[in-house]
Formats: structure tokens, sequence, C-alpha cells
């Protein structure tokens, strides 16, 4: 499928200082001359900060990494993860439209999303707040039809919960994810035929849902606050080195005596 770059452009693109921290340490995973390895997460952390990847943002990355704009440009339209048209400010919506959800009722959350969001997807609603799209297989099939908003999957959706869920989010609510039909994850409908009691032995949600809830805001795109910075493999490096110096000393005064 090809994929262009939006015609509508920003005049320049330039990371936070948090986010180039943030970009330079993962730069410092890679040996000497091999930074261009960085390019996914630094792209990825720039349509981070923007909610998508103009020309300029991917022009800043390849500068930053000593690489070709072009090669950026090959990276940032093979890859679907990398939005290339502007995006909601809350939300993109992503229906996955695969097999099992289209049996299941995915052409009916796209219906919703040309209703209440905009006719054809990769266009801004007329509020701005959200935008949407059909995807490939998003690997929930026993929870379809979904659709992943933000960072999180919404599962087991129907046109009404998915209008329900739009609403919610657009008034700055930010629903809970996960099935929207009471399972607790990917279970029997009829509830679990294995381990069954285990039931709600557990957290209120599966795992990936109860981390959502406890972080409270997943819609929120990344800034660099939420955690620290860190670089493990610098001490490592370090370490190696000085250890490599002492033997070499050492090698030196056995050679002395």
């Amino acid at each position: 499928m090809l994929r262009r770059l939006s015609p509508i452009q920003p005049e320049s693109f330039e990371f936070t200082p948090a986010n180039l921290e943030w970009a330079q340490a993962q730069m410092t995973k890679y040996p000497e001359g091999r930074q261009q390895s960085a390019i996914i997460p630094v792209l990825w952390r720039a349509q981070e900060q923007e909610g998508w990847l103009s020309r300029p943002a991917i022009e800043y990355c390849a500068n930053l990494l000593g690489m070709a704009y072009m090669r950026a440009l090959e990276v940032a339209t093979f890859y679907f993860m990398f939005q290339l048209y502007p995006v909601g400010s809350i939300a993109n919506i992503q229906i996955c439209g695969t097999t099992t959800c289209m049996i299941c009722g995915a052409e009916d959350l796209i219906r919703v999303c040309r209703e209440k969001i905009a006719p054809t997807p990769h266009t801004l609603s007329a509020d701005g707040k959200f935008s949407w799209e059909e995807v490939e297989c998003l690997g929930a099939c026993t929870n379809a039809p979904m659709a992943q908003i933000g960072k999180d999957f919404y599962e087991d959706l129907t046109a009404e919960k998915l209008a329900a869920l739009i609403d919610q989010m657009s008034s700055g609510a930010v629903p809970v994810p996960g099935p929207q039909n009471g399972r607790f994850s990917s279970e029997a409908l009829g509830g679990p035929t294995a381990l069954a009691g285990l039931q709600g032995s557990g957290t209120q949600y599966n795992g990936s849902v109860q981390r959502a809830v406890d972080l409270g805001e997943t819609l929120k795109r990344i800034d660099g606050t939420e955690v620290p910075i860190l670089t493990p493999w610098l001490k490592d490096r370090a370490a190696q080195g000085n250890h490599a110096e002492a033997s070499s000393s050492a090698s030196n005064d056995g050679n002395k005596g």
C-alpha cells in the first residue's frame, strides 16, 4: 500500500528538552557510528510529541541520527505504526477490520466513525478531537470486534458502545479499556472453563487493563515526564572499560618486573 506524506505540513519541528534527552539516551544503546539503529524509537517519540509524523519531524530525526532524509522517510512510510497525517487531539481510533472482527461487526464500528468523526479515514473531526482508520489484525480476535484507542484495546464492542466511548472521551473522561461486555479478559462468553477456581482471586481487571486504570491517563501522549531515563548499559560499558584498563596496567607492571 502506497503511503504518502500529508500535503499540509508545519514549518518546523524540534524535540522538547525532555524528549531530546530521551532520544539521545536511546542513541547510546548502540556502538559509536551505529546511532542510526535508533531511528524507530526516535521517530516514535517524535510522533508521540506531535501526534503524527510530519516531514520536518522526519528530517529532524534524520539529522539527529546523522542519516540521509530518504533513509528516515523509508522507515516512516514502511511501518503503519507511524501516522503520516494529522490525528485527533484526543485520539486516533483504529478499527480492526480483519476477518474475525469483520464477521463480528467491524463494519458497524466503521459506520459509527464515519458518522461521529469524519466520512473518510485519516481525516480530522470538525472539532479536531478525533480521527479514525481501519487497520489490519490487532491480535484480539477472541474479543472481536475491537479497536485500539491511544495505547489501549477496547474489546467486545458494539456500535452503541463505541459511540458512547467517543462521547466520554470527547467530554474529557478516560473510559476503562478492555472488554466492554463484562468479560475479564478473553475467556469464553459463558465464563472460564479452565482454572475457574481462580476467578475473582486477583485484581479487579486483567493485567493490561489494571495497568491502564492504575496509570489513569492512557489517552495522553508520552511527553517525557512519565518515568526517569535509565541507561544501565552505560554503567556496564564503563565498568568493562575500567576492567580492561586495570588488566592492561597489571600486564604492563608484570612486563616491567
